[in-house]
Order: C-alpha cells, then sequence, then structure tokens
C-alpha cells in the first residue's frame, strides 16, 4: 500500500465571502471541518490542513483530532503558495510520503466514495496524476506523485496547479465516478449549496 499525505488547502482570506469563509457553518459543523471529517476514512493519521488568513481563529473553532495544521504566510501570493508550504513542511520533517491528496476546503459536496476512488487508482497506477474531471479542464481534488514534488514548488499564482496537471495530461487518469465539485466563493453559493443538501433530505 502506498503512503500518501492528505493536504486540506484552507489558507486564503475569503475575500468574495466577506466573512472567514472556512467557518461558515453548514448544518452544525464548519466548512472546513465537513472537508476534514470527509478525508479521514481515507486517512486517519496523515492528515495535514494549510491555514493562512485567520489562521488563530480558525484553529480554535476546529474541533476534528489528529491534524496537523500548517502556516503559510505568503497565502495572498495564491493557492499555489499553500501547495508549496504543505510540501515544505513535509519535507523539512522528513515526512517520506508516496503521494499528496490536494483537496480544498470550500468543495464540500465531494462524495467519499469519490475520494476512495480515486486513492484506488492511485495504488494501481504507479507514477500517474489522478485529478478531476471538469468537463474541458482537469482539477482539484488532486493526487500527485511523489516524483512531482519538486516541480509542484515551482508554481505560482492561483492557477498553477491547475495549469500543472493540465500541461501534464498524458500523464493524468481520472476517476470514472461522478461528483460535485462546486466550490463555495459567495453567500451565494453557501446558500445554493444549502438549499441543494435540504432537497435531498
Amino acid at each position: 500500500m502506498k503512503n500518501i499525505a492528505i493536504l486540506v488547502l484552507a489558507a486564503g482570506k475569503s475575500s468574495r465571502m466577506n466573512t472567514i469563509k472556512q467557518l461558515e457553518k453548514i448544518d452544525s459543523k464548519t466548512l472546513l471541518e465537513v472537508t476534514l471529517e470527509k478525508v479521514k476514512p481515507i486517512s486517519s493519521d496523515n492528515v495535514f490542513c494549510v491555514l493562512g488568513a485567520n489562521a488563530d481563529k480558525i484553529k480554535r473553532a476546529i474541533s476534528i483530532e489528529n491534524v496537523t495544521f500548517i502556516l503559510n504566510k505568503n497565502y495572498e501570493i495564491g493557492l499555489s503558495s499553500s501547495i508549496i508550504s504543505g510540501i515544505n513542511y513535509l519535507k523539512k520533517k522528513q515526512l517520506n510520503f508516496n503521494g499528496v491528496f490536494i483537496l480544498l476546503a470550500d468543495q464540500p459536496a465531494v462524495e467519499i466514495n469519490y475520494l476512495k476512488s480515486m486513492l484506488i487508482l492511485f495504488q494501481k497506477n504507479d507514477g500517474k496524476i489522478i485529478a478531476s474531471n471538469y468537463g474541458k479542464k482537469l482539477g482539484v481534488p488532486v493526487i500527485f506523485p511523489e516524483k512531482y514534488f519538486k516541480d509542484l514548488l515551482l508554481i505560482k499564482g492561483d492557477k498553477g496547479a491547475k495549469k500543472f496537471i493540465n500541461d501534464k495530461k498524458d500523464e493524468t487518469i481520472c476517476s470514472e465516478l461522478q461528483t460535485n465539485l462546486i466550490d463555495i466563493d459567495t453567500k451565494e453559493d453557501l446558500l445554493l449549496y444549502k438549499n441543494t443538501i435540504l432537497t435531498k433530505n
């Protein structure tokens, strides 16, 4: 079994939400807790969460156990800086993983079975990137094999990882399962997602 690190990115300052997005509530849980709980069945020990804006407030509000928080001081540079912070942390602590499973804290609709299917693909396909299919583009959640870690340290901006994945389509495969990849960026997005949950129930 390949050893994998879960890296949840939650460092943004939520400028479009005008609140601390990571702490917005869905039922009784925060948006960040919803994501962290979903990854626990995949890996109960190797869960890392990158924080930046409002890091101290977020840490105090999160009750999920066995999560290692990583501080990204450069979070305003964009999403790529959080991936770099995560990989640098693993290197600094000499934590050796065969891959890193990157998820966003603001995609609460992604289903556990979908994440498990990505993990199964990673275990069966040596050296392949396992990405999510957005139709014309590929994106997160994504699993990068260890051989790409050095290259990931060079990505830049908010779209760096997405460009990296799409430049390597020939080295990438996707799960055949479908899932809801909605990003919660605004109050309207959050309300729409909450209404979707109510409709299902």
